[in-house]
């Protein structure tokens, strides 16, 4: 219990600070808005026969959402680090494992209404029709992609200590990860190397577990082992996250 009233109040203070300077939350929505906008209408003449072009789409940029809003989470511990605050919850005798937990759920927790937002504007400008029980478990899978990506993102934040180094690190996984993830192009247009390397991409199986959860089709196996791969992926990273957190706030 204590562990979970602890967890809360970081919850809550963190999710606070958002509410209270909600432009970034704003901005963080803008790029896929203008991807759905402006890359939609070409996506249809590339979009596999037989398929609603918007289906195919609209998962995978809510999958953008989720993971660029994650893996630059860290940004924030940084700003933190610099202004005490990490410092002064240091000397608190909270667990430190509810430090990490209370600003990954908040994370989850923005990332949700932005992907509803998102799917929202896709529903309302474009007719987007997706399974409602479909659009559930996809941004709940969504969001568990999140909480992995943004514990791994305040554990390089604690390691770096300075946005520029976060930065280099940053972009030179977030750019090739969604690319080979198939989310603006499909790989099945790409040549046999290509389509090879985003086989050991494990978003790209959280890409299409999504994309068949938006369409309705709950038995495929897309679905299950993406839901697997991404499950595995999130523990594994909340786990290293976890004890890297723990580390650098030893």
């Amino acid at each position: 219990m204590r562990f979970l009233r602890e967890t809360g109040l970081i919850f809550w203070s963190q999710l606070r600070t958002n509410l209270r300077n909600p432009t970034w939350v704003m901005i963080g929505l803008s790029q896929p808005v203008l991807y759905l906008v402006l890359f939609g209408p070409l996506f249809k003449g590339i979009a596999p026969a037989g398929t609603d072009p918007w289906k195919v789409l609209t998962p995978a940029l809510v999958i953008m959402t989720g993971m660029t809003g994650a893996l630059y989470a860290g940004f924030a511990i940084v700003v933190e680090v610099r202004s005490g605050v990490v410092e002064r919850q240091r000397v608190t005798p909270a667990d430190r494992g509810a430090l990490l937990l209370g600003r990954v759920l908040k994370d989850m927790a923005v990332l949700t209404v932005q992907a509803l937002v998102l799917v929202g504007v896709a529903v309302l400008a474009f007719g987007l029709r997706p399974a409602p029980l479909g659009l559930v478990l996809s941004v709940l899978l969504i969001a568990v992609m999140a909480a992995g990506l943004a514990s791994a993102s305040y554990a390089l934040g604690l390691w770096a200590k300075a946005e520029g180094t976060l930065a280099s690190v940053l972009n030179s996984i977030t750019l090739p990860v969604m690319l080979l993830s198939g989310i603006l192009l499909p790989m099945s247009v790409g040549p046999t190397w290509l389509r090879g390397l985003a086989k050991a991409n494990p978003f790209s199986y959280t890409v299409d577990a999504a994309r068949a959860l938006f369409r309705g089709d709950y038995g495929v196996s897309d679905v299950y082992i993406g839901s697997g791969v991404t499950a595995v992926l999130a523990v594994l990273l909340v786990v290293i996250g976890a004890r890297s957190f723990a580390r650098e706030n030893a």
